[in-house]
């Protein structure tokens, strides 16, 4: 297996720099549209088969040095009793949120084999690929705003007004997802993943005291139990945290994945030089010239340059409607230049 992603999550010397691609296998590849017009998103999801296809896909395609596992960060909350939706055009409904502690009553614990069908895609995986394999999971507190608020929100009245009104019962819905979080990443760690990435897509919209609140109180805690079991990479991604990120010091993880918000120079001050780095590439960039993606990708790995390790990445979700060969060109243009740095010295 090519190693070089977990070697640089471990902060231990690559002969080049690392890229995978957050949602690298997804709308973009049409591929992946091929096998879309065929199965609705949900199906996908749950049929083995279908999921490793569609996760195989970039690997043949780009040439990236990793995987990560297709799925969803929704997909573990339908066992616990969530009547989850989604819709082409609105994206993911749940259709009974929990507002009050009645509704909180009806949703039961999470049961892994309620989701066998993840363990049987990690297996196949396994046995065809020949880069690492990144299993994943939404934190708790981004899981927590689509069960409050019943999907995406833009001010997220309901989580907020939940989490300032009725504190105890913000907790309850907190605790519960943090074991069912660690439940599920742990489910995917004995089925073989490499390593596990924490989405925690939604943590910035709350204020700083809340932030370090949050990931004090229940990641913290994820990752320390996480950590019991397995030695494997464990990446943590607070989307728009840029201003935050001092706060997330104590958080015992190998990896923290930076958005494009802030230069990774700056990370790595906030941070210390105890963590390895991702990211953090603008997905717009992927729009522009190819001089343009060169020049933006030399100003990454310059800033980048004194983290413990580094693995280049967008600074989010790769769109929809990006050029496929551009995506490419960033790839091998990665690799490129990286490698040429190495060698030169």
């Amino acid at each position: 297996m090519n190693r070089t992603f977990i070697d640089a999550c471990k902060g231990q010397e690559t002969d080049y720099t690392p890229i995978w691609i957050m949602r690298q296998a997804g709308r973009y590849l049409p591929q992946y549209q091929k096998i879309r017009e065929k199965v609705d998103f949900l199906t996908l999801c749950k049929t083995p088969g279908l999921a490793a296809e569609v996760t195989i896909q970039p690997l043949d395609i780009l040439g990236v040095d990793a995987a990560i596992l297709f799925s969803d960060i929704l997909i573990p909350l339908e066992p616990m009793g969530f009547d989850l939706e989604f819709s082409e055009k609105i994206g993911p409904v749940i259709h009974n949120p929990i507002r009050d502690r009645e509704t909180l009553s009806s949703i039961t614990s999470f049961n892994p084999e309620a989701v066998s069908f993840v363990v049987d895609t990690i297996k196949i995986l396994k046995r065809s690929i020949k880069v690492p394999l990144i299993g994943f999971s939404g934190a708790p507190f981004t899981l927590a705003t689509y069960v409050i608020e019943g999907g995406t929100s833009k001010n997220f009245i309901n989580t907020k007004g939940l989490l300032y009104r009725e504190h105890s019962l913000f907790e309850q819905i907190m605790e519960g997802l943090t074991e069912m979080v660690k439940d599920y990443l742990l489910m995917q760690i004995r089925a073989g993943v490499d390593a596990v990435q924490i989405f925690d897509t939604w943590l910035g919209i709350l204020p700083p005291e809340e932030i370090l609140s949050i990931t004090s109180n229940y990641v913290a805690y994820l990752i320390e139990e996480l950590k019991k079991y397995a030695d494997i990479p464990i990446i943590y991604f607070p989307f728009n945290c840029g201003s935050s990120l001092h706060l997330l010091r104590q958080l015992p993880i190998d990896v923290l994945g930076l958005d494009w918000r802030i230069e990774p120079l700056r990370a790595i001050e906030m941070t210390g030089k105890d963590v390895s780095i991702q990211g953090n590439l603008d997905p717009c960039v992927l729009f522009g010239s190819r001089e343009t993606i060169t020049k933006k990708t030399i100003e990454i790995l310059r800033s980048a340059k004194g983290a413990r390790g580094h693995v280049f990445n967008l600074g989010h979700g790769v769109l929809p409607e990006t050029p496929v060969d551009n995506v490419k060109f960033l790839v091998d243009t990665v690799h490129q230049l990286s490698s040429k740095e190495r060698r030169d010295g």
